[in-house]
């Protein structure tokens, strides 16, 4: 099984690029599922009802969030609407869901939202004990799962790191997102755990974690903070990683990073 999983799409110009690539990856590396995180998609923080179906609609088949999951917090019940998730380890009570089961093409995968906790603004609780509650949660090895993603939302490479080896023979595959910048770390266990640090980002190009430069190289400068704009034309990335699976052990066979360019007008 081919799992294609995008890195954070943001703003409009990062949803186009999804638009516009995604048919073309498709036909290019014969995927049978598509994960995309969606927490930056509406210009540059949070998700909403109308961006969701926009992106479902382009072909992706599921949704991660992470720390800007609440941010649209006027549409709150999406996350019990459509195939997204926000973080498990949000405290208990909120609205949605940190992890699901789909089937596709007769294959059942699990897919797990977590978010770190090293400088991040709000308290979570333990991202670590919160996968060995999941896990546990599965019954697992008694239930016949073909493969378990988990998307860990976090700051630090050190956190990443660590959950990666923690997680280590677990699941089939720990990608981290949430800092807009692929990393060249992709790997395989022997356990058959595929691992990367960073996804990357979906989005505005020549700019700072697909933010225009100018603004935060003037907050760098004068330490006043300037507003942010994303550019809703220009050039955009695409960053990906495409992970094959077998499905009779859940153990990646191998991790692709896959970086692609569009021109948006």
């Amino acid at each position: 099984m081919k799992i294609l999983f995008i890195g954070d799409i943001v703003g409009k110009i990062g949803r186009r690029a999804v638009i516009k690539l995604l048919p073309k990856l498709k036909k290019e590396y014969k995927f049978d599922l598509a994960i995309a995180n969606a927490e930056n998609s509406a210009h540059g923080s949070g998700v909403t009802e109308k961006i969701i179906k926009e992106l479902l609609a382009a072909g992706i088949d599921f949704m991660t969030t992470g720390d800007h999951a609440f941010r649209m917090n006027k549409q709150l019940n999406v996350y019990d609407k459509y195939p997204i998730l926000r973080p498990a380890n949000f405290p208990p009570g909120l609205p949605g869901k940190g992890y699901a089961e789909i089937t596709k093409e007769k294959h059942r995968v699990i897919i797990i939202n977590l978010i770190g906790r090293v400088f991040m603004k709000q308290d979570y609780d333990c991202p670590f004990r919160k996968l060995d509650e999941i896990l546990a949660n599965l019954n697992l090895p008694d239930k016949k799962i073909s493969a378990i993603i988990v998307d860990i939302h976090a700051e630090t490479t050190s956190e990443k790191i660590c959950f990666g080896y923690y997680a280590n023979g677990r699941v089939s595959a720990v990608l981290g997102t949430h800092t807009h910048i692929m990393t060249a770390d992709q790997k395989i266990s022997k356990k058959g755990t595929a691992y990367i640090t960073d996804v990357g980002m979906t989005g505005w190009a020549n700019g700072s974690l697909g933010i225009d430069k100018e603004a935060i190289i003037k907050t760098f400068l004068t330490q006043i903070k300037y507003p942010h704009t994303i550019p809703e034309k220009g050039e955009a990335i695409l960053n990906a990683v495409l992970l094959n699976i077998n499905t009779k052990t859940a153990r990646t066979k191998t991790i692709k990073p896959i970086t692609k360019y569009i021109k948006i007008n």
